[in-house]
């Protein structure tokens, strides 16, 4: 069986995610056969693999890390939030239904043995396995049903951990302190390390503290890593990328910021592309003159879109699509641009509302849902985009809609499934300056993104040539191999290992 190590924080966002991921490729690197393992994930970021089965965005990020496949026995468990008391629970990559707060908690005692499974599954196959935990183990409200998730996964794995805390929001000290004087004395015997993340300036200020720290806890710090602008996929929408306010570019994209945004990783390949700024707006005033507005995924299309005809910003985009302006959708945003979407089966909210009219199309939710892997190509693009006719593209599907177009619209694209073969299918449409598509990471390969780009750069009469972007997957593992270089620098990797060995 392999050894384990696990990676909780003080807090969401303390950078578990990160550290788990840069340990990941580390030991990988190291000639070490290892795996991420996430008991139970909250996020709206989701991925399907090539079983067609889902799983969190992040450990698929973590397993790329460790130049392996991602699976769902590295995330047994998928929280994702459809209002704010209740989630969508899926199990093991496939839904098990929904759920309230109070109703899975006292539900998921039924969920250990799913767990234990999948982490003994990876741990026959590996020799190290990099666990981490979701929030706070000293969560007092939550401790008497962490039997999976934090110090009761650690217990189910014996695995000693790694406890993190984020000095860049203040209070790390408090945090390390108060959170390891919070657990029980067998729960802080599992604490074997302390790591202190995203410092900025000069450590040597930073030393006295942590001589502190490790008299008045009695545990090693093993490293203090930096803040790191390392360009990884994020979790969940406690992302900081929705508050970067980047300069409007000589080629300008909004992304509408939804309630229950989903899937924004879809946009990063734009981010990485010269002149070109990709801003997420939530409010009218913030939305400006983009030349290209998306509209995302989101968990509750219909919710969501009656929140955008709220506060305005439906008839914003109605408004800039008048005049010309790209308007893409991908899944829950493409099914909003229809005339209608209907919930017979009350799947989300319930009954009919009308859409935005912007394509003469219909949406019909459904109780299955479309988890599937594909590839695919263009087809007849006409309008602004028809430059993309031909043009290769791979994703995954992943909804519970049922689109039917009218006979003015037409199909998008033309999309198989991977991991079948089976008979390419239409997907999407186009009518007018309006596109839209069920493929999430359409984005993706590096020609659909430099082409949408020229394609609004010859409409404005502006030279694109010094704007292409690059293949994402390349860009990422540069990025994996910066993230592992400057953990090495920053960490104690010979008490890594030591821990790593010697176990709980």
């Amino acid at each position: 069986m392999a050894k384990a190590i696990m990676i909780q924080g003080t807090m969401s966002n303390a950078g578990k995610s990160l550290l788990a991921a840069g340990l990941c490729r580390i030991f990988h690197q190291d000639g070490y056969r290892v795996a991420p393992f996430k008991a139970q994930n909250m996020a709206l970021n989701s991925f399907i693999t090539k079983e067609g089965l889902e799983m969190g965005r992040a450990q698929v990020m973590q397993a790329e890390c460790a130049g392996i496949e991602p699976s769902v026995l590295m995330n047994p468990i998928l929280l994702k939030p459809t209002n704010n008391v209740g989630s969508q629970v899926i199990v093991n990559g496939e839904v098990l239904g929904n759920m309230s707060a109070r109703d899975y908690f006292a539900y998921k005692k039924n969920l250990i043995p799913a767990v234990k499974k999948a982490y003994d599954k990876l741990a026959s196959e590996n020799d190290i396995i990099v666990i981490e935990g979701a929030g706070s183990p000293a969560e007092i409200n939550l401790k008497d049903a962490d039997c999976f998730v934090n110090m009761g996964m650690a217990k189910l794995a014996e695995a000693p951990v790694l406890l993190v805390g984020d000095i860049d929001r203040g209070g790390v000290f408090a945090q390390l302190i108060g959170t390891v004087d919070l657990l029980e004395d067998d729960e802080r015997a599992m604490v074997k390390g302390l790591v202190i993340n995203k410092f900025r300036g000069d450590k040597s200020i930073l030393d006295p503290g942590v001589e502190m720290l490790e008299e008045r806890s009695g545990i090693p710090v093993v490293g203090v890593a930096p803040y790191m602008q390392i360009e990884v996929e994020d979790e969940d929408s406690l992302t900081e990328r929705f508050d970067h306010q980047a300069p409007i570019g000589q080629i300008d994209i909004a992304v509408i910021r939804v309630p229950r945004i989903s899937n924004f990783t879809d946009f990063n390949p734009f981010e990485r592309m010269e002149c070109v700024s990709l801003r997420y707006v939530s409010r009218v005033s913030e939305l400006k003159n983009p030349d290209m507005i998306i509209l995302p995924g989101t968990k509750n299309t219909m919710e969501d879109l009656l929140w955008m005809r709220q506060n305005g910003l439906e008839a914003a985009v109605l408004k800039a699509a008048s005049a010309g302006t790209v308007i893409f959708g991908v899944c829950g945003g493409y099914q909003m641009l229809g005339r209608t979407l209907s919930d017979p089966m009350g799947v989300e909210a319930g009954g009919t509302i009308n859409g935005m009219g912007l394509i003469p199309m219909d949406t019909v939710f459904a109780g299955e849902k479309t988890r599937t892997r594909v590839q695919g190509t263009f087809g007849k693009v006409e309008g602004i985009l028809a430059d993309l006719s031909g043009t290769e593209l791979e994703g995954y599907e992943i909804h519970m809609g049922v689109t039917t177009l009218a006979e003015e619209a037409s199909a998008l694209t033309s999309i198989g499934d991977t991991n079948t073969g089976s008979t390419a299918k239409a997907d999407g449409a186009q009518y007018k300056n309006v596109y839209g598509t069920y493929v999430h990471s359409v984005f993706d390969k590096e020609l659909v993104a430099d082409r949408i780009i020229a394609a609004i750069g010859k409409k404005k009469g502006i030279d694109t040539t010094n704007m292409t972007g690059v293949d994402y997957q390349t860009f990422k593992e540069s990025q994996y191999d910066i993230l592992a270089a400057e953990l090495r620098k920053h960490m104690d990797m010979e008490k890594i290992y030591q821990i790593l060995e010697e176990g709980v």
